[in-house]
């Protein structure tokens, strides 16, 4: 067992859930993380030696930028920002100097833009740790995932004396919208990985259920579609405009009717379209948000291409232009069975645990991180810890039974030993 106190696992949980920051702004949390993990003693990595930033996707200049000064009103040191370089996100190190395997640990730091709920049955409503900021909301267990990652590395230096070998501990940015994982890849602090472990809070698990090797995870393209027209007065001429909210709306309407593909699930979504400026002038701009995902990468490029046609081919019909931009993407993975059987070890020996089979339907950029060190000849696991939420995740009242952090620290910590106890 570890000797991390449930306690000091739930203030880190509640201090990061105060203020929650969405993906490629989180520079508060980043702070916090990083001054927590040096007052620990282990050396920290942020900005651009762990961030590709050409490899960057999904990221708004101006939510950056005003992060960044509302980080400077939180406190955050300038030296600190200068640091980060404008990118968020850190790497702790700990080498114990004895030859061993390097480990690597994923933990994701990013909100979801969700108000959350202030009813009084709410607990961090109840309690005094609900977010101070409108309109985001840690709706999805990150808070949760980095304070289990505070608590590895805490055991980690408790316990540098009877351990071998090197650990890699990476607080990911921008999980939601699948953009943080590949740039961290993308940067190669993943290829001398021998083992990457990564987890889930909640997933509609009770507590005490694990799901050790989820399956259906799906993979998954966001993209961005731009249509730019002409404006005219839509009662005194407006034969001499060319519409882009009518030429948005029937791509919208061809894309929610794609063809679904036999070879596996298939989903599509047009998630928003916004578009006009106002009752009677004929709309020049339209911009809609879309996701697809697939069971397989042909799936979802299949989706994409579809997804093309019916932008190009809509644009055509209403004389616009058109732009796509992708904003995220994940992979489908499958967990390396020797990562399987060692954990499955770990549960047989934690009698309040339990291995459930898990169907997903969902996507995660850890993927990403899975391949890159499968890639280099290591071996990967992604588990799921049951929190007994309160609610679906990204809902106003989601809630995790905040004993699921001792849980997922356990198995973080036995999976370690038992990995560094095989012949």
């Amino acid at each position: 067992m570890t000797s991390i106190t449930p306690d000091q696992l739930r203030a880190w949980r509640r201090q990061i859930h105060r203020y929650p920051e969405i993906g490629w702004t989180e520079f508060v949390t980043t702070a916090t993380i990083i001054q927590t993990l040096r007052s620990m003693g282990l050396s920290v990595k942020t900005g651009p030696q762990i961030v590709r930033r050409e490899s960057i996707l999904g990221r708004d200049e101006q939510l950056v930028a005003r992060a960044i000064d509302a980080a400077k009103e939180q406190g955050v040191s300038q030296a600190l920002l200068d640091e980060m370089d404008g990118l968020t996100g850190c790497m702790a190190e700990l080498d114990t100097g004895v030859p061993g395997p390097t480990f690597g640990f994923r933990f994701d730091i990013d909100c979801v833009a969700v108000q959350e709920s202030n009813e009084q049955e709410h607990l961090p409503a109840k309690e005094g740790f609900a977010s101070r900021c409108d309109g985001l909301m840690h709706a999805c267990g990150h808070d949760g995932h980095s304070a289990i990652g505070l608590g590895v590395a805490a055991w980690l230096c408790k316990n540098r004396a009877g351990l071998r070998g090197r650990f890699k501990l990476i607080f990911q940015p921008a999980e939601e919208g699948v953009r943080g994982a590949r740039p961290i890849s993308d940067s190669g602090v993943l290829d001398d990985v021998d083992y990457l472990m990564g987890m889930h809070l909640g997933c509609n698990l009770k507590m005490g259920e694990v799901a050790l090797d989820p399956k259906d995870f799906l993979c998954t393209t966001k993209l961005d579609v731009y249509f730019e027209g002409k404006p005219a007065h839509a009662g005194a001429d407006p034969e001499k405009g060319h519409n882009a909210l009518t030429g948005a709306c029937l791509a919208a309407g061809q894309i929610m009717a794609a063809p679904r593909h036999s070879g596996g699930m298939s989903r599509i979504n047009v998630g928003t379209l916004r578009a006009g400026e106002g009752r009677n002038v004929i709309p020049a701009t339209a911009k809609m948000e879309i996701e697809v995902r697939g069971q397989t990468a042909e799936i979802t490029q299949y989706l994409v291409d579809y997804v093309e046609r019916c932008a190009l081919g809509a644009a055509q019909i209403h004389q616009l232009t058109t732009k796509i931009e992708k904003t995220g993407e994940a992979l489908d993975f499958t967990n390396d069975p020797e990562m399987v059987d060692v954990m499955q070890g770990v549960v047989d020996g934690l009698p309040a645990l339990t291995n459930v089979s898990a169907s997903m339907g969902g996507s995660e950029d850890v993927s990403l991180m899975v391949r890159r060190v499968q890639e280099h000849g290591g071996k990967a696991i992604f588990f799921i810890v049951g929190a007994s939420q309160t609610a679906g995740h990204h809902h106003a009242r989601f809630d995790i039974d905040e004993a699921a952090l001792t849980t997922g620290l356990t198995l973080f910590t036995e999976g370690i030993q038992a990995i560094l106890e095989r012949p």
